[in-house]
C-alpha cells in the first residue's frame, strides 16, 4: 500500500482594481530593468505579493498604504514621495488604496533576468486583502 501525502495549497490573494502599463524594459548582464506605471483604483490592492528584485517607487498621485506580513501598516506614501521595496520571499507585502482618488505609481523594477514582476503570496492571516 502506498500513501501519498499532498501539502495543503495556499491560495494567493488576487489584485483588484489595479492596471499597469510597461513603459520600457532593458536587460543587461542578467538583470531586467522594467519601468511600469501602475494605477490602483479606490478600494483596490496589489494582493499579497513579494518581488524577486528591488523596486524604486514614486507616488505620482494619491496615497498608498503599505502593509507587511505582520499585518501592520508600515507606511503611508503620499503624492510626490518615493520609496524602495526590498526583494525576497521574506518581504511579503500588500499595497492598498484606502483613499477616494486613484493612486498612480511610477515603478522601476530591478530583477534577475526573466523574473516575473511580482510573486503571488497567500494572505498571512491579516483581516484585509
Amino acid at each position: 500500500m502506498t500513501t501519498v501525502l499532498t501539502p495543503g495549497i495556499a491560495s494567493a490573494t488576487p489584485a483588484s482594481g489595479v492596471s499597469g502599463t510597461v513603459i520600457g524594459k532593458t536587460t543587461v548582464l542578467g538583470t531586467d530593468s522594467v519601468h511600469q506605471q501602475i494605477t490602483i483604483q479606490p478600494g483596490g490592492s496589489t494582493g499579497w505579493q513579494w518581488h524577486d528584485g528591488t523596486l524604486a517607487v514614486y507616488v505620482e498621485q494619491g496615497s498608498l498604504t503599505h502593509n507587511d506580513a505582520s499585518c501592520t501598516t508600515t507606511d503611508v506614501f503620499s503624492q510626490n514621495t518615493s520609496f524602495v521595496e526590498a526583494g525576497g520571499a521574506e518581504n511579503v507585502q500588500i499595497d492598498r488604496n484606502l483613499g477616494t482618488t486613484p493612486v498612480v505609481l511610477d515603478v522601476e523594477y530591478t530583477n534577475p533576468a526573466g523574473s516575473p514582476l511580482a510573486e503571488d503570496a497567500p494572505n498571512p492571516g491579516c483581516g484585509f486583502q
